[in-house]
């Protein structure tokens, strides 16, 4: 009778937990990231996806969490060291698991991060920044983190490659952040999506903290609206529907010539946006882009994504560093649009709320919506969203185009 007993509780996951106590660890990182995403409501379509994915991939003996290839993309499959690009697809299925399926056809490829920029471009109303274009530098601006956190990282002892994937977190795009990664570093591929995701997911959080570190009550009255009154803009847009439609096709084409290596993200983020823009004759492209291409993208990548973090892949020191590094890139990148419209109000009399300049992140549109009603506690008829909507558009494509200016100089 006792051997029954023993053998029924060697087939539970009760004997492993107990021999390596570190899945506790992960199962409170997971319950947390679905507190989050399910209580809190933070990018819930992603959040919860990853939270998931890391509970599955936590689970002694489900066999559900990413095995990581080393640089030569060799890992270990039943005690034999294995190429993973020359395994055929059914023995990575059948020898590696679903998660790890996914993720080295659909992510390590490159193949979803530019699929979801598509669902991205065809979601974005690029209205708000055309309507005031002057307003999208501070999404450049904003950029200042990527470059920060690349310098302190080169001298921490990561290399340029390594550097280059930890700072364009601060871009806050989990797509660019995969894309760039695994061109350069992708063995740091899991940690770096962990982190990115997790940040972006983090925005109502880390927008309002940076905020009230270094904005006063002031700045922050500041009416968008009234200082249009006083100071209106002399450059008038007749047929804004036209100009939609030529955007995306011009900044495609713009970018092909001088940073080729950005043109998976934007070019797809404009076809997107561009088969919105065309109305009707697309409805049917735009409807799939935006919806069940999108959707399904994003399950599948936000799953994987989680699987990645297995209590042996995040519980050290590489891992905890990234995550640190991180956030301090994203909080550079708020800090460097709050002090860029700190600057430019130095030497205009049309004051611009520095709300703006800490929505030139590329979390859209949820740094906007945070910003808008980080204003509204301040003064009830101050509506900031589609002032900060301009830079926060702006922002999606500056940390395209930094990734892609990364890529050319160090891939």
């Amino acid at each position: 009778m006792n051997e029954i007993f023993e053998n029924l509780y060697d087939m539970t996951a009760f004997s492993n937990i107990i021999a390596e106590p570190q899945f506790l660890i992960m199962y409170a990182i997971a319950f947390v990231l679905l507190y989050l995403g399910i209580k809190k409501q933070y990018e819930p379509l992603l959040l919860i996806p990853i939270a998931f994915g890391v509970l599955l991939a936590n689970f002694p003996g489900g066999d559900m969490g990413v095995i990581q290839a080393d640089e030569n993309g060799m890992v270990m499959v039943n005690g034999v060291l294995k190429n993973i690009w020359e395994m055929p697809l059914h023995d990575i299925a059948h020898e590696l698991g679903l998660m790890n399926f996914i993720y080295y056809m659909l992510i390590k490829t490159g193949f979803l991060p530019p699929i979801i920029f598509m669902g991205v471009g065809a979601l974005t109303d690029f209205g708000p920044m055309l309507r005031n274009l002057h307003l999208s530098i501070f999404g450049a601006a904003a950029q200042l983190g990527i470059f920060t956190v690349l310098l302190v990282a080169i001298l921490m002892g990561f290399t340029p490659q390594e550097a280059a994937s930890l700072g364009i977190i601060g871009g806050a795009d989990g797509p660019t952040a995969i894309f760039t990664t695994i061109k350069l570093a992708p063995h740091l591929l899991g940690p770096i999506a962990i982190a990115a995701y997790s940040y972006m997911a983090l925005v109502p959080v880390i927008i309002p903290l940076v905020v009230k570190l270094f904005c006063t009550k002031k700045e922050l009255c500041i009416n968008m609206k009234e200082q249009e009154k006083m100071y209106p803009s002399k450059t008038e847009i007749k047929n804004l529907r036209v100009l939609k439609i030529i955007f995306p096709i011009v900044v495609t084409t713009v970018v092909a010539l001088f940073v080729p290596s950005a043109v998976p993200l934007v070019g797809m983020l404009m076809f997107g946006n561009l088969v919105k823009e065309i109305g009707t004759n697309t409805f049917r492209l735009f409807d799939a882009a935006s919806n069940s291409i999108m959707n399904a993208a994003t399950i599948f990548l936000g799953l994987s994504v989680g699987a990645t973090m297995t209590a042996e892949a995040f519980l050290n020191w590489t891992t905890i560093g990234i995550v640190i590094g991180g956030f301090l890139a994203f909080a550079l990148s708020i800090t460097g649009g709050i002090f860029f419209v700190k600057l430019v109000n130095l030497f205009s009399k049309k004051k611009i709320n520095p709300l703006i300049g800490a929505t030139g992140l590329s979390a859209v549109p949820m740094a906007s919506r945070v910003a808008n009603e980080i204003a509204l506690k301040y003064d009830p008829k101050n509506h900031v969203l589609q002032y900060c909507m301009a830079s926060n558009i702006s922002g999606v494509i500056g940390s395209a185009v930094a990734a892609g200016v990364l890529i050319s100089f160090l891939a």
